[in-house]
């Protein structure tokens, strides 16, 4: 658990904690019990009462995932963005709302995200109108709530600056899911394309220049300066190596091309400097490659609609059988035999039983963060 990470958490990737704020109230709206979910995910009833503590990044997509189960809301990310006022955005929002054009605004949503969230690096490339996002310091993995809440609010965002309703020319997300769902793409006016090997929104060209009509050069040079103040303030966290594994891993796992030379290239280095690398910290490949495994395994097969065989498929085994006695040695159950169990035993599984020291026994995970 992200909790458990506590006295590093001056070194992890954080964020205002405006989400998570939304899902504490949306829980509260539906009479759910929260202090529980709060303490799963790492999290205290101060922080959130608190407007200007920030939050870990990771234990915020941990609560974002925990709420949803809660509420049983498989969209909530979305519903989340839909919803709320872009003015709780804060600083970012003003900042774009007084820009000149959208290029602009985006152009400098791109300088300043790490303001509002230090786990996602926002690229933006004006001539395609594409806004590209990437976890910092924080493994992608299976997460949706959180990045379909960027990715919604951006669609917002643009359609509140230029009061019309702008439809993205092409929308990708890491993440699956077997269709668009029906409300999202009602919404959004286009489908997404899930399992891509980014998190990206595209515009029509002709989107970049238009003008914002709340645009104010004074206030937003005076916005731009508090920003820049506020940049020089915020320490520069290294992006740790185990995370870029993973993102590195993610998009590869279907296509059962993530090995080790192949991760090293796209990192930039050599097999035996990534493999040494990875040794200073306590860490393997192997051991890595296996808590992804794992972790996306038990994600997706909370999904009663996907079939075994295609959780086999994206965690790249080509035989169900193969699938299958690895996840019986990883828990000590077949997938359907997990799959089976009661909501409550199930999330509580992964981390505190014997299964899962059978597991540490036969390959150890480094720095494995169990998560209930």
């Amino acid at each position: 658990m992200p909790g458990a990470h506590s006295p590093h958490f001056e070194t992890m990737p954080s964020a205002t904690g405006g989400i998570a704020r939304l899902v504490w109230a949306r829980l509260q709206d539906a009479g759910i019990e929260a202090d529980s979910l709060l303490s799963r995910a790492g999290l205290t009833l101060e922080q959130i009462e608190d407007r200007k503590a920030r939050l870990s990044v990771e234990s915020q997509i941990r609560f974002l995932e925990l709420g949803a189960e809660a509420l049983q809301d498989d969209n909530l990310g979305f519903h989340l963005a839909r919803d709320f006022d872009l003015r709780e955005i804060g600083l970012l929002y003003y900042v774009a709302a007084s820009s000149g054009t959208i290029a602009e605004a985006f152009a400098k949503a791109e300088r300043y995200c790490r303001l509002a969230n230090e786990g996602i690096s926002l690229r933006f490339a004006a001539k395609e109108m594409t806004i590209t996002l990437k976890y910092v310091g924080v493994e992608r993995r299976s997460d949706r709530h959180q990045i379909e809440f960027w990715l919604t609010s951006i669609i917002r965002l643009n359609r509140a600056l230029t009061n019309r309703r702008l439809i993205p020319s092409r929308l990708k997300m890491v993440h699956r899911r077997r269709t668009t769902p029906t409300e999202v793409k009602s919404f959004l006016g286009c489908e997404i394309e899930f399992g891509s090997d980014v998190d990206e929104i595209a515009f029509p060209v002709s989107v970049g220049p238009m003008a914002i009509e709340s645009a104010d050069h004074y206030l937003n040079d005076l916005l731009v300066t508090y920003c820049e103040q506020a940049l020089a303030h915020r320490k520069s966290g290294g992006v740790s190596l185990r995370s870029s594994v993973e993102n590195a891993i993610a998009p590869l796992l279907p296509h059962r091309e993530a090995r080790v030379e192949e991760i090293a290239r796209r990192l930039g280095m050599s097999h035996r400097t990534l493999v040494r690398r990875l040794a200073l910290e306590g860490l393997t490949f192997s051991g890595i490659l296996d808590e992804m495994k794992i972790d996306l395994a038990k994600s997706y097969l909370k999904d009663d609609q996907l079939p075994i065989s295609q959780t086999a498929w994206l965690l790249g085994y080509g035989e169900v059988s193969a699938f299958t006695h690895a996840f019986k040695r990883w828990t000590g159950m077949t997938p359907r035999q997990w799959r089976a169990l009661d909501t409550p035993e199930r999330d509580h599984d992964a981390g505190d039983g014997p299964a899962h020291e059978q597991v540490s026994a036969e390959r150890p995970i480094a720095n494995r963060r169990d998560q209930p």
